[in-house]
């Protein structure tokens, strides 16, 4: 092989992609534990607009209640809530939890949601 047509080639090396597989199947673990707890957050605000539909704080919980557990949301319960009325006469109602994922050793990724009512 000359000097010309090593200089010609292109590519990566062996090391470079084992690091390029490393890299991304972290990723790809952490995402795969972050994406379940978008899912709830996602069902948890569902819940929630439901749950505003009520007229008293023990009927929010109840309706609450119920989605939840349709849709099998266990970070946060009925007894969470923030239940207001609005100046308008409207119930209000907000939420806020957090969920920690374990990396390793002593590393976790705390995911922080919160979210109200329209």
């Amino acid at each position: 092989m000359t000097a010309a047509s090593a200089r010609n080639q292109r590519g990566i090396t062996f090391f470079g992609l084992l690091f390029v597989a490393a890299v991304l199947g972290t990723l790809a673990v952490v995402l795969a534990q972050v994406l379940p707890t978008c899912v709830e957050y996602f069902a948890v605000q569902k819940a929630v607009h439901k749950a505003a539909g009520g007229q008293t704080p023990e009927e929010v919980r109840t309706i609450f209640n119920k989605a939840a557990a349709i849709d099998n949301i266990s970070s946060i319960k009925a007894d969470d809530l923030d239940i207001a009325r609005a100046a308008d006469g409207r119930v209000q109602v907000r939420f806020s939890y957090q969920r920690e994922i374990h990396l390793a050793g002593p590393a976790y990724l705390t995911m922080k949601y919160a979210g109200q009512s329209n």
